[in-house]
């Protein structure tokens, strides 16, 4: 029986996201950081979802190829097998997300659809590959969020965007019992140098049933701290420190 996003959700404890997978194993977002996340253990990937030319969907982050693999343009400048032909690093191959799925058929995932035109095959691929209750949908934009909600049915697990998060932000400190349709509020630790992860901010996200998670902490200082505070969920790219940190707090699951 394959996991759901919203059981793991409702268990007590931390969920332990690898962040583009395991950044401290391999470089993000391949195969290799995804296999040494789940390798570890960990019960989440967080990806991110680019478009080819074509319409394929990749496990990519940035809006250039620049960084990682010396290609100035975009996934969305290129074809299938112009992409095929590019290294991340010089040695791994930027993954389908078809493929990712397919690879990993037990873990969940929490999906970023990075662009508005990644949004309706996204949740496409996820109806055609049978992983609904495996995903969390999230973005900085309501807007792609609710695009894929059409497509998969509103009830799919989901975060809130940008503008929706800024409500619930001015709602914990307003005291306001706005309700969400989401499951998890998804947040760094400031925004523009103000604290937003807070003990106020927590236990309003669970007064209006929200989990809250936090992204994207490396540092075994701030782990500790989130961990006292009671978050729900810690995203990072240093695996196998915030592994060690849950154990040692006795809260790996």
């Amino acid at each position: 029986m394959r996991p759901s996003f919203r059981e793991a959700l409702s268990r007590p404890g931390i969920l332990a996201f690898a962040h583009r997978g395991a950044g401290d194993v391999a470089p993000e977002n391949t195969m290799a950081a995804f296999q040494g996340a789940v390798d570890m253990g960990f019960p989440v990937l967080e990806t991110d979802i680019q478009a080819s030319r074509d319409g394929t969907l990749y496990t990519f982050h940035d809006e250039d190829l620049q960084r990682l693999t010396g290609e100035p343009r975009s996934i969305g400048d290129l074809t299938d097998g112009e992409i095929a032909a590019l290294r991340i690093k010089g040695k791994h191959q930027i993954p389908h997300l078809a493929d990712v799925f397919e690879a990993f058929p037990d873990t969940l995932f929490n999906l970023d659809a990075k662009t508005d035109i990644t949004a309706k095959p996204l949740a496409g691929l996820i109806k055609h590959m049978d992983r609904r209750d495996q995903v969390c949908i999230g973005s900085f934009s309501d807007r792609r969020i609710n695009t894929v909600l059409r497509g998969l049915g509103s009830d799919t697990c989901h975060g809130l965007g940008l503008h929706k998060g800024a409500a619930f932000y001015l709602s914990a400190r307003l005291h306001l019992a706005l309700r969400f349709r989401a499951q998890c509020v998804q947040l760094p630790m400031q925004y523009h140098g103000i604290n937003i992860v807070t003990p106020q901010s927590i236990a309003h996200a669970h007064r209006v049933g929200l989990k809250l998670h936090v992204w994207t902490v490396n540092d075994a200082k701030t782990m500790r701290h989130l961990i006292a505070l009671g978050v729900d969920g810690i995203m990072t790219d240093n695996c196998a420190l915030l592994k060690l940190e849950l154990k040692n707090a006795d809260l790996w699951r």
